[in-house]
């Protein structure tokens, strides 16, 4: 049979896994069409396109803020200095999972538990040990907690009053994105109305108390890392972060009391093209929908300001240390994205708590990006490419179409409660995995350029029983010395408030002085509110 030239010419089709099919070439009339107005796009100026600030990284290099926190605060204290001693700039929270559904570490659902993904938290006390030494004017702190979220930000609060902090200047993020957890990862905790009706309590107090605190970072990072594509990871996040907009506007704000203190944390994994402009498409959108859905006078109140880190759904436990290069170009990516903070996975972090060897390489990676790679000399390096701002119109137009669907679901709480982005996501997550074994979808060293004789072991974090004995006779102790009238009192006031729905944050972080605990507190909002249940759909 004789191949005509015609087939000879013929080209495999190129599809992102986004859904957008990519062309052989791309010239000045691709850009035009999709972008007429791209000549006039400035970093620092909207719609921010090429970056929020007008300088962008030669100014000030992204703060390095990785991801850190296991077993006991004492543990988890040493960590972090030894972070900081190897040039971290931020530091990022772990709490164990007891904590993040509101449980103190000797209740009986906890054991097994505690300590074991994350630093075990009860009172305040732990927060003081694990915060030991630690300059919060310096050292800006993001929590990584959501469904007991307005508890441990209460006690980041009373910590930072009891060391003399002016708390209208204090600095750092709360994750606190409930909606998100109950989208993709399931660490829920109440109902989804009480549960936003927590997060938007914590985004007033903080623009009337803690005005450069940003309260929420809306993390489409998770919804990502739980099978959804890049356009999807983007569009529920928007939406997202409008329904907290909506719920806070609604407690008599303006937006531009809140609007730019609230942040988006974001995913990197896969083609490298395909993420930047992502971003740089999901910034301009998002800029469009603060100024003109909600009527903005603050071009800050417009900023998509985020942290973007490589995600661990693309690392893998085959060959491990490709990861290595993986986390590499996730920095990259990161950075021509024009991110305000970074973190990624660490190379072992496919399989275990990171080491102290994968942190500090990780942190070096980094570092290298910034001082040898010649990052941070030009602002938006990939702006102006053909391919680059054709693909950014491409990702605004296609996370735009994704948001007027979940609109058309009654908007994203209606469709969260319902299990329908749950359902969306889970079907994504499915196809995915189907492309990889069915060899679809590439993966080096997993279904491509696999050694099939190799026979390999990997080295796990030992699970510490003993810290976590510790922390719970430590808790014990606390238990037995606090003013118990004081915390009953306090816990009191959180229940009075919650009956008459006020905002709950300032008898919280009364219930914290006082060495309430976690699962106290939370205790209480149960009784008045009971717990989410999932649905179960046939």
């Amino acid at each position: 049979m004789t191949t005509t030239a015609k087939e000879k010419d013929k080209i495999e089709k190129v599809l992102l896994e986004s859904g957008i099919e990519v062309k052989p070439l791309y010239t000045r009339d691709d850009v035009l069409k999709s972008n007429p107005l791209v000549d006039d796009e400035r970093p620092g100026q909207y719609p921010f396109t090429r970056g929020i600030h007008p300088l962008m990284y030669r100014k000030r290099p992204f703060t390095i803020r990785q991801y850190a926190g296991f077993a006991s605060p004492e543990e988890t204290n040493e960590r972090f200095h030894f972070l900081i001693r190897n040039g971290q700039t931020g530091l990022n929270v772990a709490f164990d999972l007891p904590t993040q559904i509101g449980l103190d570490s000797d209740d009986p659902r906890a054991a097994g538990e505690v300590g074991r993904v994350g630093m075990a938290v009860d009172t305040l006390d732990d927060f003081e040990i694990a915060f030991r030494d630690i300059d919060l004017d310096k050292i800006t702190v993001s929590l990584t907690i959501n469904g007991s979220a307005i508890v441990l930000l209460a006690m980041y609060f009373a910590l930072a009053e009891r060391r003399g902090y002016d708390l209208r200047n204090l600095r750092g993020t709360a994750q606190n994105d409930i909606l998100k957890e109950f989208a993709g990862r399931g660490t829920w905790i109440f109902p989804v109305d009480f549960s936003v009706k927590l997060v938007v309590d914590t985004i007033e107090y903080c623009a009337k108390t803690v005005p450069k605190y940003s309260p929420v970072s809306v993390c489409g990072y998770h919804i990502r890392e739980s099978g959804a594509d890049p356009v999807q990871e983007m569009a529920y996040a928007f939406c997202i972060a409008k329904a907290y907009m909506d719920e806070t506007l609604k407690r008599g704000l303006n937006i531009d009391e809140f609007a730019s203190r609230l942040s988006f944390n974001f995913d990197i994994h896969g083609n490298l093209f395909e993420q930047v402009a992502k971003f740089r498409g999901a910034r301009r959108l998002w800029a469009g929908i603060v100024k003109e859905q909600y009527g903005t006078m603050n071009d800050d109140s417009c900023w998509m300001r985020m942290i973007a880190g490589g995600g661990g759904a693309g690392l893998t436990k085959e060959q491990p240390e490709n990861n290595i290069i993986r986390t590499a170009y996730y920095a990259l990516i990161s950075a021509l994205s024009g991110t305000q903070t970074m973190a990624f996975c660490t190379y072992d972090e496919a399989y275990t708590i990171p080491t102290e060897e994968a942190a500090e390489l990780a942190l070096r990676t980094m570092q290298i990006l910034i001082h040898e790679m010649g990052i941070c000399d030009t602002v938006d390096p990939l702006g102006g490419s053909y391919y680059v701002e054709t693909l950014t119109s491409r990702f605004e137009e296609a996370i735009r179409k994704t948001m007027d669907e979940v609109d058309g679901m009654g908007g994203i709480v209606k469709a969260i409660a319902g299990g329908k982005i749950q359902e969306a996501i889970s079907r994504q997550a499915y196809e995915r995995e189907r492309a990889i074994q069915e060899g679809r979808l590439l993966k080096v060293g997993v279904n491509c350029y696999r050694k099939e004789e190799e026979t390999r072991t990997v080295e796990f974090h030992p699970y510490s029983a003993d810290a976590a004995t510790n922390q719970i006779r430590k808790l014990e102790k606390l238990r037995a010395g606090r003013d118990p009238e004081k915390v009953r009192k306090a816990l009191e006031n959180v229940r009075r408030d919650a009956e008459k729905d006020a905002n709950l944050v300032a008898a919280t972080i009364e219930a914290v002085k006082a060495y309430a605990t976690v699962g106290e507190i939370i205790q209480v909002f149960k009784d008045l509110h009971g717990e989410y249940e999932e649905p179960i759909f046939f």
